[in-house]
């Protein structure tokens, strides 16, 4: 396993890091199963794992403070806040009043006394980002945490919360952790350079566009849309619908070259993230041993120019086959946003 520095923290990360979204009744809810996870991803040797408060409402936090009983200092720990935890208003957001109680609640469920990246999870355009960056910084100088980033947030939050820091002094986000796969391509025009430019370490998750490059989705194939994540976004599997039909025909093409390289699609999959300049480290998230164990088999895989060159001609650069982020999306996209009263749409009166 290489290592490569995060940002400007000085912080060596491993470049395969152990996402832990699946761990819980949302994935696998045997926790010791999930432990064994965690201890041969170690025993591989990964030394960064990433969870957040919200997967599967805390319990993920849970297995993994279990899980690093006795190997903490082996570890560099992520976690993320942002999404509501619970019924009633203040229980989310970026605020310094929830992110003080949310950062306490995170270290009970890990079972540690800091967090060695705590990460904003979306942006809070409710929230002033100098409040936000602020009470990051005085949890940093309190010792609860030793840096902080931010994930998925759009190329103008990244700029302006950099802008902030700078012209108020304060401390500012170290990481960035966007989508980025071989079907969504698209960080690549502005979040990336973006990110390169301001000394951002990148965590790239969603490897496998939440298993369209796992090999199970198939044009010759059918295509249940009853269960796993295909039953929560039909929309998105649904071969009937022509951009799905895009994304099954450019997953045809990148098997037949992972094929010809002699390795599995979801170890191209996972390999591709980490020959970007800017990226750091790419998030797998198994949710048992046996696909763990796949996903670190390929760690070794190179890909050279002509490899980088046959993707770039299935999915051209910048390209958005698949959009990763489909439980979030921008307020600037929604309707009252972009559309001007109706009396003041027109150039003149009627």
């Amino acid at each position: 396993m290489r290592y490569r520095v995060l940002g400007g923290t000085g912080i060596e990360v491993s470049t395969h890091c152990l996402g832990t979204m699946m761990f819980g009744a949302v994935g696998n809810p045997d926790h010791q199963e999930c432990a064994r996870i965690v201890h041969a991803a170690l025993d591989r040797g990964v030394n960064f794992v990433d969870t957040a408060d919200m997967y599967s409402a805390g319990e993920s936090e849970e297995i993994v403070g279990k899980a690093l009983q006795g190997r903490r200092d082996e570890v560099v720990l992520a976690t993320k806040v942002h999404f509501p935890m619970g019924e009633g208003p203040n229980r989310g957001g970026n605020s310094r009043r929830w992110i003080v109680r949310a950062v306490e609640d995170s270290l009970r469920r890990l079972r540690t006394d800091r967090i060695d990246l705590y990460q904003i999870h979306r942006p809070d355009h409710r929230t002033d980002v100098e409040e936000t960056l602020s009470v990051l910084g005085d949890l940093v100088r309190a010792g609860k945490i030793r840096s902080f980033g931010c994930s998925t947030f759009p190329p103008a939050d990244l700029v302006e919360a950099h802008w902030t820091a700078e012209r108020r002094a304060l401390p500012k986000f170290r990481t960035e952790q966007p989508p980025y796969s071989l079907l969504a391509r698209g960080v690549e025009t502005t979040v990336l350079p973006v990110a390169r430019r301001h000394g951002m370490g990148v965590l790239t998750w969603s490897p496998l566009a939440s298993g369209f490059l796992t090999g199970r989705y198939r044009r010759s194939g059918t295509i249940d849309l009853s269960s796993g994540r295909a039953a929560l976004t039909p929309h998105r599997f649904d071969p009937a619908l022509p951009e799905n039909l895009r994304k099954l025909d450019a997953v045809e093409q990148l098997i037949e070259l992972a094929e010809g390289l002699g390795r599995t699609l979801p170890e191209l999959a996972v390999a591709f993230p980490l020959a970007h300049p800017a990226v750091t480290s790419v998030i797998i998230g198994p949710r048992t041993l046996d696909q763990l164990t796949g996903l670190l088999d390929g760690a070794d895989l190179v890909l050279d120019d002509a490899a980088l060159d046959r993707i770039d001609e299935i999915v051209p650069p910048g390209t958005d086959l698949y959009r990763a982020d489909g439980a979030w999306q921008s307020p600037a996209l929604a309707p009252a946003a972009r559309r001007r009263p109706l009396a003041e749409r027109a150039a003149a009166d009627a």
